[in-house]
């Protein structure tokens, strides 16, 4: 899988000369509608409900809007809400190479997930439906000594091959 110019640039502080990148990935562009389709229904259902209450309500006394202005503020709000998510999609980076694993991500209050190879018990892939229609899934790691999962590659394209790749360099860089 080919390594991304910008990819490269965000990481270069986590990655250290003597390790070979193996992966290095974002999760797929769909990660922004995908993640926000609730809250963009959420603003749809407001955006009508209060197109209705101008429209069909306006001779009641503190409806002071339009139609027009209400679904200008759901296009806005919708706007906001698909921004922030390119934010995080922008801000996610997965790392693997034949010494670590390495999750990078957050807007505000950025985090950085690594550990070694050898400290992973449990790799698993998880896709939810709407995933699955569109050949995501989100590969889960757990290291030992915890019952949960502690880092997440959240809507990465190819989830089996990617896992594949996983538990090959696990097995062989990781022992």
């Amino acid at each position: 899988m080919p390594t991304p110019v910008a990819t490269v640039g965000l990481t270069k502080d986590l990655v250290r000369d003597d390790e070979v990148v193996i992966l290095m990935l974002r999760p797929s562009w769909l990660y922004v509608v995908l993640s926000s389709a609730g809250g963009l229904l959420f603003i749809a259902l407001m955006t009508f409900a209060l197109a209705y209450m101008a429209k069909f309500m306006s001779q009641m006394p503190g409806i002071g809007w339009t139609d027009r202005q209400a679904f200008m503020l759901g296009i806005g709000l919708a706007a906001l809400r698909l921004g922030w998510q390119v934010l995080e999609w922008v801000s996610r980076v997965y790392i693997l190479t034949d010494r670590r694993v390495i999750c990078r991500s957050g807007v505000l209050r950025g985090s950085v997930f690594e550990t070694p190879l050898k400290n992973i018990q449990h790799v698993s892939v998880f896709a939810r439906y709407r995933e699955r229609m569109f050949g995501l899934g989100t590969i889960g790691f757990a290291t030992s000594g915890s019952h949960t999962f502690q880092a997440y590659w959240v809507m990465i394209r190819q989830p089996f091959a990617v896992h594949k790749t996983v538990v090959q360099a696990i097995q062989r860089y990781g022992g």
